[in-house]
């Protein structure tokens, strides 16, 4: 293919809920029918490895000092991600074999926070298999606050891909517009939107962004049923209680640089959505509206980012 031209592969999945251990093999198992696809690049939803905390919604998670909160909660942090003890390095083994390169959502035992703590980041592997940015998620929605907690600036990067230029963020932030301005700053033409799942998140902000940026969008949203809950998942019989039988319908998209679908949002559906996007469409697009170039007005507005990765302690050795 040429450089303008990038096949793109949406892995529509639900994750092996709360076991990290399978559900990398099932995001290995998308990566390598991507690959045969000749696919460049592929997406997974937001908190995908190992799954989104559903439960709190499902029961009481506001409950001060709950058994049954803190006894899940312990579990979750237990099947999340330390990046620096290479628990992703399987995945990048197969970026770099294969050539694609990688946005994945995972739960961050963030070693340079103390290690218990987790924060839902979004990891770009770039196609030499190296993890080019974890972007903590800045601000947790909602119930996510009792379970996540909050990032900070520095995974707000963008990314060489053949001619474009991509970058994402998590779920909520996507409507959040100075986080999209700080990526659209560095020249994001191809904006990655990760989420837990269902289209009642993906079906207006997808269009929004593009139509904003005149970007390409991708959002990618995961899925989860109520038969998908391991049977060994702690206080099971409580979480189903309350479940509804479908918790993520899906909802995977992609909106061209005017603002149109390319790929109308997908439900229910598990597997991978494929598309070949056009670099060439975001020129045509910027001709008349370009919200960081010509159509801005940096002396009367700008914005300011902090980058720096924060950590309560800071030691000299």
């Amino acid at each position: 293919m040429t450089d303008n031209l990038l096949k793109v592969a949406l892995a529509q999945i639900s994750p092996v809920w709360l076991n990290k251990e399978k559900t990398i093999k099932k995001i290995e198992k998308s990566i390598l029918d991507a690959a045969k696809e000749n696919c460049e690049l592929i997406v997974f939803g937001e908190a995908l490895l190992p799954g989104y905390p559903f439960w709190i919604a499902l029961t009481n998670g506001v409950e001060w000092d709950s058994k049954t909160q803190k006894e899940i909660h312990a579990h979750y942090v237990r099947n999340s991600i330390t990046i620096e003890k290479g628990e992703l390095d399987s995945i990048c083994t197969l970026a770099k074999k294969h050539n694609i390169a990688i946005y994945l959502g995972i739960m961050e035992r963030a070693q340079n926070r103390g290690g218990h703590s987790i924060y839902a980041s979004l990891v770009y592997v770039d196609a030499t298999g190296e993890i080019k940015s974890v972007h903590r998620k800045l601000q947790p929605t909602f119930d996510e606050r009792l379970t996540w907690a909050p990032g900070d600036g520095n995974g707000l990067q963008v990314h060489p891909l053949k001619d474009f230029t991509v970058g994402g963020l998590n779920c909520w932030e996507n409507w959040m517009p100075l986080p999209r301005t700080a990526l659209y700053g560095l020249g994001e033409n191809l904006h990655i939107a990760v989420w837990p799942g269902s289209d009642h998140n993906t079906k207006d902000i997808t269009r929004f962004i593009a139509r904003e940026s005149r970007s390409f969008v991708i959002s990618v949203s995961s899925l989860m049923a109520k038969s998908d809950f391991p049977k060994d998942t702690p206080h099971l019989d409580k979480i189903l209680e309350n479940a509804p039988d479908v918790l993520a319908n899906g909802g995977s998209c992609i909106a061209g640089p005017n603002g149109e679908w390319m790929v109308v949002p997908v439900l229910l559906k598990e597997g991978l959505i494929i598309k070949t996007l056009d670099f060439n469409r975001v020129l045509e697009e910027r001709q008349n509206f370009d919200c960081v170039g010509h159509y801005s007005r940096p002396d009367v507005t700008k914005l300011s980012v902090n980058r720096e990765r924060q950590s309560t302690v800071s030691y000299e050795d």
